[in-house]
């Protein structure tokens, strides 16, 4: 009788010790993210609320993802990949580094906003403007350029920053529009035109908004997004779309290939192409939205879809690779 008792103990002790974790454990509320993407943590803050899973992020450029997961051999450098220009996202897929996820959301996402075979998504546009400090402007004499071609008049020499594309999602998509509006012969010639009115190549895209804001150049190649419009309470700083077209190209949402947290990823991948997210991710950074029920903020610059530039997507992320090459073979002076 006291054998059977103290089978029966441990019987219970084992069972006490599997519901205080010492079985299978309880699934994680958390998600790791890169992100590149105006007012991040508003965004994660909403969906922390609406799903109870905890957001632990870095801030990283797109071209630095890519360049980190090559380094890595593949390694995943968090469960989800926010924000940032889609070449990265495009190469990154055929470096197989992504994960394939059919959203149930996608149905509302236009196939041109993400990928056939379901390694991205586009969570919105990110297109390309002009910022420009009025004040700088009076000082040195000049008036703000209405086109990006007379953003390469000498009048403008050593007063336009330009991140560069090798690093900057928005800057390539900027090189990648020109050269697929204007041709290839065209399209250099233009950019080395404008590179003479660069004083440097900026490492980040959110560099040269900054820096013009501070006063520290008259223009800045940026991209149109809400956090970069917010910097008017602060400094006397327009942000515009040139008239001559609009250079744009969907910002990515992936899942890492062996993430971590590989269901929570899936949870924020369906709510930020869901209708109440993308409204979230619309109120914290105002951009035109993917989903065909998004209505344009009404806080954008004026423009029209008609001014976007026609750009194929699969030219944008095929050739990036040649087009990046090229671009340092014109540019190694800078």
């Amino acid at each position: 009788m006291r054998k059977i008792i103290c089978c029966i103990l441990l019987i219970i002790m084992s069972w006490s010790m599997s519901g205080c974790g010492g079985g299978t454990s309880a699934p994680s509320k958390k998600l790791t993210v890169v992100a590149a993407y105006g007012n991040k943590e508003k965004i994660f803050t909403a969906f922390t609320q609406a799903t109870g899973i905890t957001v632990d992020f870095l801030d990283m450029s797109s071209g630095e993802v890519l360049a980190r997961t090559q380094a890595e051999k593949g390694k995943p450098l968090a469960d989800v990949w926010f924000g940032g220009g889609l070449d990265s996202f495009l190469a990154a897929k055929s470096n197989g580094v992504l994960a394939q996820y059919r959203s149930k959301e996608q149905a509302a996402i236009p196939a041109e906003f993400r990928d056939p075979d379901g390694y991205w998504y586009g969570v919105s546009l990110v297109m390309v403007g002009i910022m420009a400090n009025k004040d700088v402007l009076k000082q040195n004499k000049l008036t703000a350029p209405a086109t990006w071609a007379e953003l390469t008049e000498p009048r403008y020499a050593g007063e336009v920053l330009f991140p560069n594309p090798n690093i900057s999602g928005t800057s390539y998509a900027f090189v990648s529009g020109m050269l697929q509006t204007k041709g290839a012969a065209a399209g250099w010639s233009y950019l080395e035109a404008l590179a003479k009115n660069v004083p440097y190549f900026s490492k980040r895209g959110g560099e040269p908004p900054q820096k013009v804001a501070a006063g520290e150049a008259a223009l800045g190649v940026v991209p149109m997004s809400g956090e970069f419009f917010a910097l008017k309470q602060k400094a006397p700083i327009e942000v515009y779309f040139p008239a001559d077209g609009i250079p744009w190209v969907p910002a990515g949402l992936a899942i890492f290939k062996n993430a971590k947290n590989e269901a929570n990823a899936q949870i924020f991948v369906d709510w930020a192409l869901s209708a109440a997210g993308q409204q979230v991710i619309c109120d914290a950074d105002p951009r035109v939205m993917t989903r065909t029920d998004m209505p344009v903020p009404a806080s954008l610059p004026a423009f029209s879809k008609a001014m976007l530039m026609k750009i194929d997507l699969a030219t944008f992320g095929s050739d990036r690779q040649s087009i990046l090459a090229e671009w340092d073979r014109r540019m190694v002076k800078k």
